[in-house]
Order: structure tokens, then C-alpha cells, then sequence
């Protein structure tokens, strides 16, 4: 059992109390603790969104183009280059265990799956799409706004029209 007051090691150098109920995702919020710059992406962030069957092993995370890549020991870090312009459009701030963290929304994720659709399976794009498009909150009007931003409106267009 432990003391009252006692610390529990999340990482190298982010802690949180003992006693506090068990962490929700802890991964996304040591990452966001760790490297505030960065946005969760891709398959992090199509999991979050609850959009994918796929189980993240490792955080993927977007940063710009000419950022220092981050040295994290723990949780597993994949990190995505982008553009200026794709890097700062879709960003929305969710709180996750009562951290601040930066995650792309889900029409802006879904673009990017198809950008980086040759490193994490263009299944995995579709799928996500097919599961986006049975929400009754989906927006799919904004998906080919980032794609356009995302430079792939040719690709998603087409998947777009065949889903309609």
C-alpha cells in the first residue's frame, strides 16, 4: 500500500499522485506533458476519436517540419513531419486526466490518414473514414477543407463520392 502523498512515475521527469484514480490514457498525457509543442496524429488520434479498430503501440505524433525530434524512453514516440499550413489547421485542445492536449480533430485526422496512407495502410484510412461517415455528429463537408490543406483532395475525393 502506499503513503499518502506518494508519487507515481509516468516518465522521466512527470509524476502524479498515488492515491488519484487510475489514468485514462496516460500515454497521450505524458507525451503532451513532455513535448507541449507537438499534436497528436494519425492513428493516436483516430483512436481517441474512437474511429479505428487498429491499437496504437506507439504515440504518433505531429510536429513541424523543423522542430528537434523529442527523446522519450517511454511511451513509444513516432513522430510525423508537416508543413506549416497542415501542421497548425484542425487542432483542437482536449483535456485528458485534467492535461491540456493537442490532438488534430477528427475530419483533419482523416485527411492525414490519407496523406501518410503509404506508412499507416490505406485499410486503415478507409476503414476510418467508413466508420466516421456512421457517427450522426459527422462532418464529412470538412474532410475534403483538409484534404485540400493536406494536398491529397485528389485522393479523397473520389472515396468521398463512392461512400455518398
Amino acid at each position: 500500500m502506499r503513503n499518502a502523498g506518494e508519487l507515481e512515475r509516468l516518465g522521466w521527469g512527470v509524476y502524479r499522485l498515488a492515491e488519484l484514480p487510475p489514468l485514462s490514457d496516460p500515454d497521450l498525457a505524458t507525451v503532451a506533458k513532455r513535448v507541449p509543442q507537438g499534436v497528436i496524429c494519425l492513428i493516436s488520434a483516430l483512436a481517441y476519436h474512437e474511429l479505428t479498430t487498429q491499437i496504437p503501440h506507439e504515440v504518433h505524433l505531429a510536429l513541424p517540419r523543423t522542430a528537434r525530434s523529442p527523446v522519450l524512453a517511454h511511451p513509444p514516440l513516432r513522430v510525423f513531419r508537416f508543413s506549416p499550413a497542415a501542421f497548425n489547421a484542425g487542432i483542437e485542445i482536449r483535456a485528458i486526466d485534467s492535461v491540456s492536449v493537442r490532438i488534430y480533430g477528427p475530419e483533419k485526422t482523416l485527411a492525414d490518414c490519407f496523406k501518410f496512407r503509404n506508412k499507416i495502410g490505406l485499410d486503415v484510412a478507409l476503414e476510418s473514414l467508413r466508420t466516421y461517415r456512421s457517427q450522426r455528429s459527422a462532418r464529412l463537408q470538412e474532410v475534403p477543407h483538409y484534404a485540400r490543406i493536406c494536398r491529397v483532395e485528389k485522393v479523397v475525393r473520389p472515396v468521398l463520392e463512392a461512400l455518398a
